[in-house]
Parts: structure tokens; sequence; C-alpha cells
């Protein structure tokens, strides 16, 4: 019955119309988004600044469900990844008509993750769940087709992100907490959680795992700043509140060692996401309603007030931040401001968008 359900959602996708003047107000769109309408209509698509209004949808398609993850491939097409536990993946391209988006529903014994990267030579990596031993997957698929061409443990649960390394490797959080399929989202027995930062080769091999003395801390979005050092976006899943709101926010890998970076007050206890820049990280206080900026220590952190902020994104310079309602723009060392997001509430993650990168190359092994 969900099943139809959905397959009846996707058949009546439409896309928006342009927003008249947006793009070319404001040089052309900006950053691929996902969003809903706080009506119930979730979508994927690229919005534009328009002066006076703020970001608006310059191309947008109706998703049947809240997507999660997504990534900009060289010819400017969006992959999408479905909010965990996700049924779908989509592939579509912002200036082309809803009817060419090519959409991909995963196989009844699997579940997607909500992440996904573009890989060299042609390839798309996505976290998923084998629904018959609730184990993590790291899932090799064709980047046109979404058709899956292999698959590796990631010897772990919950897996989320994941992170290509410079040598074809890759690292992935598993987040630890357990699920089952027939209770979706629901988070059973925390007292068992097992997180963990795993490393594999470009051939799938487990190279290292590594873990939090808290095991309550799930780890759930990765960033590598041009240095080597990767941020760990933690959210935590204490019983106890006070424990949950003082709880750190980061943690840093240096390819031997994974630490936390203690908090120096409390943030909530939830970073909804993570994005390297020039002088270190910021990271996503969703529950404190705030973007925190931190150097590559971990240390002096800056904070740029954003209710609900969650989705991190960086073009030319300038540090953008989502919210439900409105958005922050902030150019170290400069300052930040606040700009509309009028009619969205905008979701986790955004992408830089450009109509054509060039594609890296291929790398043995993937």
């Amino acid at each position: 019955m969900q099943r139809r359900r959905l397959l009846s959602a996707a058949a009546a996708v439409a896309a928006w119309p342009p927003m008249a003047g947006a793009a070319a107000s404001a040089g052309g769109p900006l950053l691929a988004a996902a969003w809903d309408d706080g009506a119930g209509r979730h979508f994927a698509g690229v919005l534009a600044l328009q002066p006076g209004r703020g970001l608006v949808p310059w191309r947008a398609l109706e998703l049947p469900t809240r997507a999660h993850g997504l990534e900009v491939d060289a010819d400017g097409s969006l992959l999408v990844a479905a909010r965990r536990p996700g049924p779908w993946l989509l592939r579509w391209h912002p200036q082309r008509a809803a009817a060419s988006a090519h959409w991909h529903w995963l196989d009844a014994d699997r579940r997607g993750c909500g992440h996904l990267v573009l890989a060299p030579g042609g390839a798309l990596l996505c976290t998923e769940t084998d629904l018959a031993d609730g184990q993590g997957q790291l899932v090799l698929r064709d980047a046109r087709t979404l058709a899956l061409r292999a698959c590796w443990p990631t010897h772990g649960i919950d897996p989320h992100e994941l992170l290509a390394l410079p040598d074809g490797g890759w690292l992935v959080a598993n987040g630890g907490v357990p699920t089952a399929p027939e209770t979706g989202r629901v988070k059973l027995d925390l007292g068992t959680m097992n997180a963990a930062l795993v490393r594999l080769d470009p051939q799938g091999r487990l190279q290292g795992r590594w873990r939090l003395p808290d095991p309550r801390l799930s780890l759930r979005h990765l960033a590598r700043h041009a240095d080597g050092t990767v941020a760990v976006a933690l959210q935590a899943e204490h019983d106890d509140a006070a424990a949950r709101a003082a709880a750190p926010l980061l943690a840093l890998f240096d390819g031997r060692a994974l630490h936390t970076v203690p908090a120096t007050q409390h943030h909530g206890g939830y970073a909804g996401s993570v994005l390297a820049t020039p002088d270190g990280f910021a990271v996503a206080a969703t529950r404190a309603d705030a973007v925190l900026h931190l150097a590559r220590s971990g240390a002096a952190p800056g904070l740029q007030p954003l209710p609900r902020a969650c989705a991190l994104a960086a073009t030319s310079g300038v540090v953008w931040a989502g919210g439900d309602a409105a958005a922050g723009a902030w150019q170290p060392p400069g300052g930040a401001r606040q700009i509309p997001t009028p009619g969205l509430r905008l979701d986790n993650h955004w992408r830089r968008w450009r109509a054509g990168v060039q594609r890296a190359p291929a790398v043995s092994g993937t």
C-alpha cells in the first residue's frame, strides 16, 4: 500500500515555473536544495537570490516524500536521496521538464540512509541498510541509471554520511542507532548504540574503525578540511535531557584518532550539518538556533544566530546556512546577514549549483 501511494505521488510530480527575473537579477541560480512548503508538500530544486524577496525557487520538482542528501553532477543534474529509511533515489536536471526526472525505487529488501556522493568514473556511492539483517551497506550505483553495481558492508548499523578520500578510499559515519523495518525511524534500545567511524579502501575492505568514549553520541555528518582534518557532526541520544543539551556537537579525526571537541556552552546536543571553511568548520547547532564557526583545532567558536539552522554550503567565500524560515550568509571576517526564504522550510542539506562542471577522472577500484 505504501509503495503504491509513493508511486502515485511520484507520477504526479510537476516542476514549479521559474520566478520571473529571479535568476537574472541575482546573477543566476545559486543553491541546490530540498524543502517543504509548510503544507506537507516536499520539493527539491535550485534556489536563486532575488533582491527584495530573498531566496526563491528557480526550478523545483515535487517529491513523494521528504528528501535528505543531494549532490550536483557534472552536467548540473541533481541527485537526491530520500530521508531515511528511504525508498527512492532521484536524478533530475533543473533545466528540463518534470517528465524527464529519473526515479529509482529501491528493492524491497533495502532502504536508503539519506546520503549519496558522486564517485570518479560516473559512479554513485550511497549508504543503505540491508533489511534482512539490519546492517549498513556502502552501495555502488550507476550515476545515470541509479542501478546497483556492487555493495560492501559498513561494519555497523545506521550508516549515514560518507566522504571520499584522496586515495580513493571512503569514510562512513555509522550512526549506531538501532531501528527496525516495521517501525521506521523509531529508535530502539539506545543502550545498545554502537556508533563508529569506519574507513574502507577503494575495494570496500575495512581499513579501520574508530569510536568515541561516550556511546550515546551518534556520528552523522562529515566534512574534510584542506589540511586533511575530518569533522564529524554529532547528535546526542542520552536519556537525560540535560546531558543531551550539554553534549559536544563535533568530533575531529586526523587519520589516526577520533576525539570530541568539548562544548564551551550548551548548544542542544544536535549538529544538523557540518561544513569545512578556510579557517576551520561551520557547524549547524539546530536546537540552539545558531551556526558555530570554529577554528581547525575546534577552539574559539564564533556564533551566527539563525532559527533552526541546519543546511550549510559555501559559494565564492560566503558560508550559507539555511533554517526553517530564513537563511544566513556569512563572509569571514565580515558580519552575517539574514535572508528571507518566503514559503520555504529548508531541509538538512544544500549544495552549490552550477550548470556544468568538469567530472573527475576515474580512479582504480571504483
